[in-house]
């Protein structure tokens, strides 16, 4: 059978003296399409089409082919069609409700397509009719809430779900959706919630049911109470928060074999090549968004994000999850982090734990190597606003900077010319935090390229930010090689520099400047409350110095841009006052440095004589630093 025949509902080829033949349902079609009631004359109409197999495409087709006059005309027959559709999905008969659901499907995408510029309220007249708009709807969502929760088959409640990611899905910006008005009344955030607590659902409708949450709790979020908002930030129970959140595929396999890295059942899984090239992976931003929404909206995820399991080379039995609500008031103490970890574990010390943050972590290294395709740059973007989210969180700080929680997280490295490729893959066990800064550092450093991602790297620079914020706070002193990412930071402020002219046409390369130089200031201001040894500031000083070239050319550059009048002089401005600290200590060290290889007759001091000579000069120097209160204000501004 041809396309054409396909879509016009045709059983076969006639010859041209004859009509050709139709299915019986298309010629069912026809007459929900002519002006006449159809069940006029055959009271079982309804009956029997809801007993045929539907025709998906010829009905949209036929939505999408009529005019204004025609809508007015046929507008009776397309409410009745409506009703019908609902009132069947309360049959016994499987047959029926599954060819209603379909329909459903059909007359929510064939309407909305024809009447992309029409008002909500127009499409709503047209599906159901406005002044019963309200009753039809109460009834298809009691009728799928109850197919949701009941025991009728999976396929069944599959479809269930596909109605109404169609539903929610049909027009471009999900707050112009003027139909989920009705889903926001008839909540069915409880059936949603009993498909993703059962571990057998889950596995089978997870995907669904979490990107249909994701999408229902983004509508009209700012604008007005969202019921499934509210709902979903008061959640406390772990097993239904714990959803298949990342189900990523590598497509690429490890150079000698690969390994298949498996979570629990109900994480979901996820393939890790640890090869030396570039990876490739499946982008999922609508996973990514969930995620995203669990995360920023219930503080008692946080917990799942800290679940630890054995990681192991088969599928493991999921635990009794241990409660996560707090005894204590909200907002006064964390929960324990006793509770983060699950208490079924091994106490095998060779046996690697993992958990669902250091699986995002992975993600995240692999999805952000390559931001040039549109997806992987939203995923990304995805990723690094998830970490602020995580960052911004005291009590996802207090697990990232427990030294009692180490783990060895292998982070993907994008391979680089001037770099060598990773040999040694015993990986220390560290807290989490480094592993987030070890990802910083990497995207920082291999990103620096002429489709400058500019959100993307100040999205980076204020999770570094926040870290530093809460181990000053809290006077951590996390053992960390330092030193790479001052090195990185250097380098990202050389690279704006090199690049001044093709950068300002697109962006305000000051406001990053601003961000990083003030990670510098609190190093020099705060360092001593967070970096773990005085040798750790010997070593900022020397990196200072070492390419003091960087920071005097980025002081001439914002000097002239702020000296002169134009777009940048203010941006350029605070530069200038934020680099008051850094060029103290240039100005102090460097002529004591000049002089000690004068007198000792050296062309090239080492780095130990280097940071001898600090040594000796720092303990009775009298830096010119910016007040505490000027430089948190500064900080501020990045949150």
């Amino acid at each position: 059978m041809s396309q054409v025949e396909k879509k016009a509902g045709l059983l076969r080829r006639t010859s041209s003296s004859k009509k050709p033949l139709k299915e019986k349902v298309v010629l069912m079609y026809d007459e929900i399409f002519a002006k006449e009631n159809p069940a006029k004359n055959n009271p079982r109409f309804w009956d029997e089409l809801f007993l045929m197999k539907v025709n998906l495409e010829y009905l949209e087709s036929k939505l999408e082919s009529v005019d204004g006059e025609e809508v007015q005309r046929i507008q009776d027959n397309i409410n009745s069609l409506f009703h019908h559709c609902v009132q069947a999905l309360g049959e016994e008969h499987q047959i029926k409700v599954v060819n209603a659901l379909q329909t459903l499907c059909a007359l929510f995408r064939g309407v909305h397509q024809k009447n992309k510029s029409a008002s909500g309220f127009d499409i709503i007249n047209m599906l159901m009719g406005f002044d019963k708009a309200e009753q039809r709807m109460k009834d298809l969502m009691e009728r799928l809430d109850s197919l949701l929760c009941g025991d009728g088959s999976e396929s069944l409640k599959s479809l269930c779900l596909k109605l109404l990611l169609c539903l929610v899905t049909v027009t471009d910006n999900i707050s112009q959706n003027t139909i989920l008005e009705y889903v926001m009344i008839n909540s069915i955030f409880e059936a949603i919630l009993q498909i993703l607590s059962d571990v057998s659902s889950r596995g089978q409708h997870g995907y669904d049911a979490v990107v249909l949450l994701a999408l229902l709790v983004n509508y009209r979020k700012y604008e007005s109470v969202n019921p499934y908002i509210v709902k979903l930030s008061i959640v406390d129970d772990e097993p239904t928060l714990d959803v298949s959140i990342l189900q990523y595929k590598d497509k690429e396999e490890e150079n000698q074999g690969g390994f298949f890295s498996t979570l629990t059942s109900m994480v979901g899984s996820m393939f890790i090549a640890d090869a030396d090239e570039k990876l490739s992976v499946q982008t999922n931003e609508a996973i990514l968004l969930a995620l995203y929404e669990a995360v920023h909206l219930n503080r008692n995820f946080i917990t799942v994000l800290a679940q630890s399991h054995p990681e192991i080379d088969i599928a493991v039995t999921p635990t009794t999850p241990t409660p996560t609500t707090p005894t204590t008031p909200l907002g006064t103490t964390p929960p324990s982090l006793d509770m983060m970890n699950n208490p079924e574990l091994p106490l095998d010390p060779n046996l690697q734990t993992s958990n669902l943050l250091i699986t995002f972590l992975k993600y995240a290294s692999i999805v952000m190597q390559d931001t040039k395709d549109e997806h992987r740059l939203n995923s990304a973007r995805l990723c690094l606003i998830i970490l602020t989210c995580i960052a911004e969180d005291q009590y996802a700080d207090a697990f990232l900077h427990d030294d009692n929680m180490n783990f060895r997280v292998n982070l993907h490295r994008m391979p680089m010319r001037h770099r060598k490729k990773a040999v040694d893959k015993n990986i220390p066990s560290r807290p989490l935090v480094c592993a987030v800064l070890d990802l910083m550092v990497e995207f920082i450093v291999t990103h620096m390229m002429k489709d400058f991602p500019m959100d993307l790297y100040l999205r980076c620079v204020q999770i570094i930010h926040k870290l530093l914020c809460y181990q000053k706070k809290c006077r951590i002193r996390l053992h960390y090689t330092w030193r790479e990412l001052w090195s990185a930071l250097i380098n990202l402020l050389k690279f704006l520099l090199s690049n001044e002219t093709t950068l300002l046409a697109k962006h305000n390369i000051f406001h990053l400047a601003l961000l990083v130089v003030n990670l510098f200031n609190m190093f020099i201001t705060y360092g001593d409350t967070f970096l773990p040894t005085s040798n750790s500031y010997d070593e900022l000083y020397y990196e200072i110095v070492r390419m003091h070239q960087v920071f005097d050319n980025l002081y001439c550059m914002v000097l002239r841009v702020s000296t002169n009048t134009g777009q940048w002089k203010e941006a350029a401005s605070k530069v200038t006052h934020a680099l008051v600290n850094v060029r103290a200590i240039i100005n102090h060290f460097n002529p004591k440095i000049e002089s000690y290889a004068a007198v000792n007759h050296i062309s090239q001091l080492s780095e130990e004589q280097v940071r001898s000579i600090s040594l000796n000069v720092r303990k009775n120097v009298s830096l010119n630093t910016l007040s505490q209160d000027v430089l948190l204000k500064e900080f501020s501004t990045i949150s």
